[in-house]
């Protein structure tokens, strides 16, 4: 840890053993036994994603990857061509999800060091599903989808023009993967890592975690000062992702000890997993309640839920992840049925109690 002085810092119970220092672009900082932290940046609200560099002796390995932008590309090439040899090439890139500031940049470096993509199956292939929307006009499906929410004409034509873009912030992926399940064991760094899979943020989330190291590489499962978003997409609008993060959440208390290091995608490393994952679990609860006492005084569409859901209002660009991430909420009471569904003259759902 040359050239680095930490001076560890506590926040709302977390306590996080770098303090402010954080890696420069093409910059690294060591966090545990062969594995340094990399940090990316992000053309949007949250400016920086954590990547993980792993020394696995006779190669390396790399846990997430960044957006394939041009100074995400060159900070990887300063970092990779000093490490990266015909004796110790890149041998995996290991991805936790398949949002594309974690996959985005996958591809590219599997074909440009000849790595192996390390990935769950569902999350392999909802980013092929997904990539594959490039380029293809908005389905009626999810203009229904959100007509169905409220939405007005202006909105209905930003999503019809935001459609397809996924494919435009992940480089082309290989064409096989190496798959991982919940469970599984391997070797990373000269340590056993256990893959802990979750869901709701996304269908197949894999965290890594070693109890030799007493270290989680979390991805977006457990970040320490936002709450990753929970959302129902067109694609299945029946969906209960929410109760699906929940006990992911739950499941990780039981799995994971509570003092063990955090490596989160965003934010910065911390110790403090279990207080972090019940504050997590209470968030939803409490937006639950609130949520209840709303639909109990009459029927409202999905936008009017905004404030109970999160605590204020909702509009602009925040417009479609916080119709996904009410409408969780909404199904989550809807598969306990304690919702009545009706439709208004305009084809808006009403949501309120049964």
């Amino acid at each position: 840890m040359d050239g680095f002085e930490f001076a560890p810092t506590t926040r709302f119970g977390l306590t996080y053993p770098f303090g402010e220092v954080t890696p420069g672009l093409a910059e690294t900082i060591p966090v545990g036994p062969g594995i340094e932290w990399v940090r990316m940046p992000l053309p949007f609200s949250l400016k920086f994603i954590n990547l993980w560099l792993v020394d696995d002796g006779d190669g390396w390995t790399i846990v997430d990857t960044g957006l394939p932008l041009p100074e995400t590309k060159n900070a990887w090439r300063q970092l990779l061509d000093a490490r990266v040899t015909p004796e110790k090439p890149l041998k995996r890139v290991i991805i936790t999800h398949m949002h594309p500031d974690h996959v985005g940049s996958a591809g590219w470096l599997c074909h440009k060091y000849g790595a192996e993509l390390w990935m769950t199956r569902l999350e392999y292939i909802t980013c092929r599903m997904l990539v594959a929307d490039t380029g293809r006009k908005a389905p009626k499906a999810g203009l229904d989808f959100y007509k169905s929410a409220g939405w007005n004409e202006k909105a209905i034509e930003h999503y019809k023009a935001r459609f397809g873009g996924f494919g435009r912030g992940v480089s082309l992926m290989p064409d096989a993967y190496h798959r991982l399940s919940d469970g599984d064991t391997f070797r990373m760094g000269g340590a056993d890592w256990q893959v802990i899979v979750g869901a709701g943020h996304s269908p197949e989330h894999a965290c890594l975690y070693s109890a030799q190291r007493n270290l989680l590489i979390s991805g977006d499962q457990i970040l320490p000062r936002i709450s990753s978003n929970v959302s129902v997409h067109p694609t299945e609008p029946d969906a209960d992702p929410l109760e699906e993060w929940l006990a992911s959440c739950r499941k990780l208390l039981d799995l994971i000890p509570a003092d063990c290091l955090v490596l989160p995608a965003h934010n910065e490393p911390f110790v403090g997993a279990h207080p972090r994952l019940q504050h997590l679990i209470n968030g939803h609860e409490t937006a639950l309640t609130r949520l209840r006492q709303k639909l109990a005084k009459g029927p409202v569409p999905v936008l009017e839920t905004f404030v109970s859901v999160f605590g204020r209002a909702i509009d602009g660009e925040e417009l479609g992840m916080a119709t996904g991430e009410a409408l969780a909420h909404l199904n989550y009471l809807k598969q306990r049925g304690e919702l009545s569904l009706s439709v208004n003259s305009d084809g808006v759902t009403l949501y309120g109690l049964a």
